[in-house]
């Protein structure tokens, strides 16, 4: 390992723009053994790669950090868990993620995002964050769940608390004080979820809560704990990565005018420049698994039970794959990026979320002639280090 490399995923500068250090690190250091934090990162594409579909070697069940009262660390949702575990508890929802039923739910996401810009255009200056990257996708995952429209403000603050921290416990074990602080937040969301799905026991609908409540009622397919954690887990994921997702876009969009042009005149490139920005952005930054046995990989040693956190976003700009991996190209072919991971724990989501990105785009490409910043302010980053996002983007819009 070379001495005089350093990363500090906290660093402030260092997660506005991660991409030197990235590149140094697949050149230098493909294996960091943080001398500040209990964890190694890795950086390389086929490295990550290898990592992610290897469950056997490379868990993602973590267990209690040492020292930590596992009775306030709870079971696992479905990320972390391993086949056939995950296998089981993934089956029950992945119908609901098909290709063929997200194509369904086109319309409705069109119809929501032209409403929300309709009504941000119509005010001209606009916080992108609060009026439409944020709700529409809550909106979407809430209405596949089966949440009520009059909860779903409740729902974005229970997200919200969520992923505030989300990936700081893997640098710095919790605190049983803190784990104990963070446990009500959980039992509310609990309660709620679990009144909910009484009321489909008595009242079924085609929702996905429907769907999991019969799977508890057969008996075998689903605990009530693992219904529970399986909604927590939507509700989280079904709007936070896709509210970054839009944002990234606009902000590639923004920081690249000459593409801006190139797809307000070719709108057929939209699923490519989606994904490019799911490559070149990365809006997860992350991906961390456990080592289930001693491994040593270029030259390094990792015991087992060892955390290992694999950077999504280095992996999306190794030169070893990826031809010009520094550039925004808003065609590029054959894109296999990691940003929806790899192997058993690939994405659900990954439809849902690249159709809501694509008829995000055409709604403000659509309801707009031109847009831009307010300000040269400095965005607020995401609190979270798993996320590469802000939590404001002050708009000018001007109307198509």
């Amino acid at each position: 390992m070379d001495a005089s490399f350093r990363f500090n995923p906290f660093d402030d500068a260092t997660r506005r723009d991660p991409y030197p250090t990235y590149t140094q690190a697949r050149r230098e250091c493909p294996v960091y053994l943080h001398p500040d934090f209990p964890i190694v990162s890795i950086f390389r594409y086929a490295d990550v790669q290898a990592i992610l579909k290897d469950p056997g070697t490379w868990s993602s069940r973590f267990g209690p950090p040492p020292g930590v009262n596992p009775e306030l660390v709870g079971e696992p949702s479905l990320l972390g868990t391993d086949p056939p575990e995950h296998t089981r508890l993934r089956s029950l929802v992945n119908q609901a993620f098909k290709p063929s039923i997200i194509r369904r739910l086109e319309p409705r996401i069109e119809q929501l995002a032209y409403e929300l810009l309709d009504e941000a255009v119509e005010e001209g200056q606009v916080d992108l964050v609060e009026k439409f990257a944020t709700p529409l996708p809550v909106i979407v995952i809430a209405e596949i769940m089966g949440v009520p429209p009059e909860d779903r403000e409740q729902f974005k603050q229970w997200s919200d608390a969520v992923v505030a921290n989300l990936g700081a416990g893997l640098f710095v074990p919790p605190t049983d004080d803190q784990l104990r602080a963070r446990r009500p937040l959980f039992d509310e969301m609990g309660a709620y979820f679990s009144e909910l799905a009484e009321a489909r026991r008595r009242d079924p609908r085609e929702d996905l809560l429907t769907g999991l409540v019969q799977a508890e009622y057969e008996g075998s397919k689903l605990t009530h704990g693992e219904m529970i954690r399986l909604l927590v887990l939507l509700l989280v994921a079904g709007n936070e990565t896709t509210t970054t997702l839009i944002v990234a876009a606009v902000q590639e969009l923004l920081d690249h005018p000459e593409e801006l042009t190139r797809l307000r005149t070719y709108p057929e490139l939209m699923p490519c420049a989606v994904d490019e920005v799911l490559r070149h952005w990365s809006p997860v930054q992350l991906d961390p698994r456990r080592a289930t046995r001693d491994v040593e990989l270029h030259g390094q040693k990792i015991r087992a039970d060892q955390i290992v956190v694999c950077w999504l976003g280095s992996a999306n700009r190794d030169e070893a794959l990826f031809e010009r991996p520094e550039r925004f190209v808003l065609d590029r072919q054959d894109n296999r990026h990691l940003t929806f991971g790899f192997g058993p724990h690939f994405c659900l989501g990954s439809n849902l979320a690249r159709l809501e990105g694509q008829v995000a785009l055409r709604a403000l490409l659509g309801r707009t002639r031109d847009f831009e910043r307010t300000d040269d302010d400095p965005l607020p980053l995401h609190p979270s280090i798993v996320f590469r996002g802000f939590t404001r983007l002050p708009l000018r819009l001007v109307p198509a």
